[in-house]
């Protein structure tokens, strides 16, 4: 409405108000337009909820097929975490899914508010001066073509730019979270260089972008200004011709008023939004393109062979993260009956937590064979998997939801009694108790790192799993606590294999592995401290309680035992590792 009253209200105003000194004509015609631009602004208000019911579905649909793509993906993958996949998926979520909402809502209401403003423009010199018409509407067709035909150079160039963005984005992730191996093999100048090169290309993309986005200035100029240098330069004509001076007021306010705002916002708003809808549209729908689920029926329960226990046999397991790459595991034997008590020990980086996942079925070995309960691993299906073993990582999970949601969540229906008997054995009463019973609700922010590894150990103690993994999941508790959960896991029937972080998690397990990089250890406490030099230098360590900077000694937990304190893993544990060396009267 102000699009089309503006022309003819000023028109009014000069002819019949300002040059006939009439000012109650001059000021109908002005307030004309005020009016008119108020109720403009007023139904520009009431759009915006119901663009917001358009809008905010569309993002919701595209952030819920970019998750499950890029999940599915990484479950096609093996299950291996791969940091290429999150830096990738984070640009696509934070990023591009915004850029197609506030494309899409931008150009509803520009291309919208375009049509009708360049309809009440054409419409509205016609009512007042139609000889003007082609002067207006001849630039206005020409750019709208060069518009158009600009259109598929900006399409490649933005293409361009989003693709540098994510390389840069990957390659950045890739390298700082490989700096400590980078500077170990000596290759930092070349990741140096391969980062620099993905910076100069998205550096060269974003400089072709804007070479285009200058080119679209050119065309706001021909479809805008050229109008009303053309109207000035004929308005002497038009006047001797009949149109009177309000008109030509009118036609120029039509042009510099309505239609040069209308075409800016169209080449320069739409124009980029649309590129960027199209090019993160295509990029998205990548991103949600996934492999279908495989058929219920490959993954019937019973479809292969079930574990009948929590007994472990690993034959010549090989493990390298990578084809070039040195075997973190090599030639691995070992042998668990169902009630072992199994604790890994050993240097950081040695491969511990990598055995545990290739207990668990996460990872697939490269080479030899693993037995779970008498059923090969690769055979079993994974619900049954599921229900045979269950893995806890350093950092549990605990999801928001009630305190029964999250202890029960492996063995759904578990009385409540035999959830309380759990919680009190493993010393976790106190916690519910706070946390307002079993119905009360869960908050991970609001709990510490501690609390929530006494109910993810809680959650684990409930399930049914007749192997139980635990790679440091109770390095966040003090030694009383951690000696209470170890004893409930002894009293719970299975198998558990613990990645060792203080010597009394050694001292008390039936069994040890030490792996040194070398070759595997196992044996007892005892024996180990006898005949490997390496286990009597992480125990000597310990006993000693010597830390490095930042790391806990003897007592830092709460009850000052010898030999309990102080991390497995530690630098000087690694030191000692690296610089022993065998003796004629200390053969391995």
């Amino acid at each position: 409405m102000p699009a089309f009253v503006s022309g003819k209200a000023l028109a009014l105003a000069v002819d019949q108000g300002f040059l006939a000194h009439h000012p109650p004509a001059a000021a109908l015609g002005l307030g004309l337009f005020a009016l008119s631009t108020l109720g403009g602004a007023w139904a520009s208000r009431q759009t915006y909820p119901w663009l917001a019911e358009i809008v905010e579905p569309l993002r919701d649909r595209l952030l819920r097929d970019v998750v499950t793509g890029t999940l599915r993906r990484a479950v096609a993958h093996g299950g291996v975490r791969r940091d290429d996949f999150a830096a990738v998926a984070v640009a696509q979520l934070t990023r591009q899914v915004e850029a197609v909402r506030d494309s899409v809502a931008g150009q509803l209401m520009l291309v919208w508010q375009f049509v009708l403003t360049v309809a009440a423009v054409v419409t509205g010199t016609a009512v007042i001066a139609p000889a003007a018409v082609p002067y207006i509407a001849g630039p206005l067709l020409l750019a709208l073509g060069a518009f158009t035909a600009l259109a598929p150079a900006t399409v490649r160039r933005q293409r361009k730019a989003f693709e540098t963005e994510e390389r840069l984005a990957r390659d950045t992730v890739v390298t700082v979270g490989a700096l400590r191996d980078l500077v170990a093999t000596g290759t930092q100048d070349r990741a140096q260089h391969d980062l620099l090169d993905a910076v100069d290309a998205q550096l060269r993309a974003a400089r072709g972008l804007a070479a285009v986005s200058m080119v679209r200035r050119l065309v706001v100029a021909v479809g805008a200004h050229s109008p009303l240098l053309l109207v000035v330069l004929a308005a002497h004509r038009l006047v001797g011709h009949g149109m009177t001076p309000g008109e030509v007021v009118g036609v120029l306010t039509y042009v510099m008023s309505t239609l040069e705002p209308a075409v800016r916002l169209l080449v320069q708003g739409v124009g980029a939004s649309w590129l960027r809808l199209a090019v993160a549209a295509e990029r998205l729908a990548d991103a949600a393109r996934h492999p279908e689920p495989a058929e219920p029926a490959e993954q019937a329960p019973g479809a292969g062979p079930v574990p009948a226990d929590g007994s472990a046999v690993l034959t010549d397991v090989t493990f390298a993260y990578g084809p070039d790459a040195a075997p973190v595991l090599d030639g691995l034997d070992l042998s668990l009956d169902h009630g072992d008590h199994l604790a890994v020990v050993g240097p950081s980086g040695v491969g511990k937590s990598t055995l545990a996942d290739i207990l668990a079925g996460i990872l697939p070995p490269d080479g030899g064979r693993v037995i779970l309960g008498g059923a090969p691993l690769d055979r079993v299906t994974p619900h049954d998997l599921g229900r045979a073993r269950v893995l806890l990582p350093q950092n549990p999970y605990v999801f928001t939801g009630s305190l029964r949601e999250n202890l029960c969540q492996l063995a759904p229906g578990t009385p409540d009694d035999v959830v309380a008997r759990t919680l009190e054995e493993l010393g976790a009463d106190a916690l519910a108790r706070r946390l307002g019973g079993l119905d009360g609700r869960v908050d991970p922010a609001e709990l510490s790192s501690g609390e929530r590894q006494l109910i993810a150990l809680a959650r684990v103690h409930l399930s049914a799993a007749g192997l139980v993994i635990l790679d440091e999941a109770t390095r966040h508790l003090d030694a009383v606590g951690e000696q209470r959960v170890e004893d409930a896991f002894r009293r719970r029937p299975g198998t558990v294999v613990t990645i060792a972080h203080r010597i009394a998690l050694a001292r008390r397990a039936d069994k040890v592995l030490l792996l040194d990089g070398v070759r595997p250890w196992v044996g007892t406490h005892d024996t180990l401290l006898a005949e490997s030099p390496l286990y009597a230098d992480l125990v000597g360590h310990w006993d000693t309680g010597t830390a490095g900077p930042g790391e806990r000694g003897p007592g830092a937990d709460g009850d000052g035992a010898e030999g309990d304190g102080g991390p497995l893993s530690s630098p000087d544990a690694a030191s000692a590792h690296s610089s022993w060396r065998p003796s004629a009267d200390r053969a391995p």
